[in-house]
């Protein structure tokens, strides 16, 4: 085993499915205890990186490790090692959640599986429902039963693919309350989702398109990297006002939310001559403000679009 600081340290990974490249080298390392959130539309390759990391897909060039095993040569050994929640629920509707965390439990080979079954459960408030048929459940009560099993073998490493898909905000929160809590015992977590707000609870983002890496950083270092200005507009007729301004220089972007415009563009100055005139006229009013993480991606998605990859 290596003695790395790193849960997993990849280098290069590619991976190609009929002749057609999915994820092109890709690399990244982490340490214990952080959580990276994996941002990208569908199709983009993050699927198909989470089952490269765990062991499900054997790359096909590149080099690394992940929890001390090769991941070219030893991919059968990761597999056991790390909890990986995938998008669409894969337990058993007609078992009840013990059984199923038992099921589980006795295919990772956990030495004591009824004192590991209590303390998850415990620990994600399903003790007194251990004994429901799982079919039961809502959409909230099945995530915590997925998380449970994703953390019965005690994993160092948590690959979590699009894990609150489908679920209310509450349950949401509750379940990133949890991530938090465990990376704050030294579990590492991989998350991939659409979702703004869960983004902002990473400490790292990897935003990925078409299989390459188009931004990855911290919040601060991704929102500085991508140099966007934008302008918030709220006033009359703001719909009219988007269609003139779509058509003006310097304007990479116009985002509506609710009675207002976002308006952003990478070069300062033109953005600026094109809204100068309409920043004198009384039916709207305008301020500047530092772009949001929301702001950046809307921006990252239109320029991948328009340039695509070969």
């Amino acid at each position: 085993m290596n003695t790395s600081q790193y849960i997993f340290d990849v280098k290069h990974l590619q991976k190609s499915f009929l002749g057609k490249v999915a994820v092109y080298d890709f690399s990244l390392a982490a340490k214990p205890g952080e959580i990276i959130g994996f941002l990208g539309p569908n199709g983009s390759g993050k699927t198909t990186t989470i089952r490269m990391l765990c062991g499900l897909l054997q790359p096909d060039k590149g080099e690394g490790e992940c929890l001390g095993f090769n991941v070219l040569t030893e991919s059968h050994l990761i597999r056991g090692k790390v909890g990986y929640m995938t998008q669409k629920f894969s337990l058993y509707d007609y078992l009840t959640i013990k059984e199923n965390l038992n099921f589980v439990a006795h295919a990772f080979k956990v030495k004591n599986p009824a004192k590991e079954i209590n303390e998850i459960a415990d620990r994600l408030k399903l003790g007194k429902r251990l004994n429901q048929i799982t079919g039961t459940l809502s959409g909230g009560w099945k995530q915590k039963l997925a998380l449970a099993a994703s953390l019965v073998h005690q994993p160092k490493l948590l690959l979590l693919d699009e894990p609150t898909a489908g679920v209310d905000p509450a349950a949401r929160h509750e379940f990133w309350e949890t991530i938090n809590d465990l990376a704050a015992g030294g579990i590492t977590a991989l998350v991939s989702t659409h979702y703004m707000d869960e983004a902002e609870r990473c400490h790292r983002l990897i935003y990925l398109a078409y299989g390459h890496i188009i931004t990855a950083g911290s919040i601060k270092e991704i929102i500085q990297n991508a140099n966007l200005n934008t302008w918030v507009v709220s006033g009359k007729n703001i719909n009219e006002l988007a269609k003139k301004l779509s058509r003006l220089d310097g304007i990479d972007q116009i985002v509506s939310f609710g009675y207002n415009l976002h308006i952003s563009g990478s070069n300062r100055p033109k953005l600026l001559s094109s809204l100068r005139p309409y920043f004198i006229d009384a039916n709207y009013q305008w301020q500047g403000v530092d772009s949001t993480l929301e702001d950046v991606f809307i921006n990252l998605i239109a320029d991948v679009q328009e340039k695509r990859f070969d």
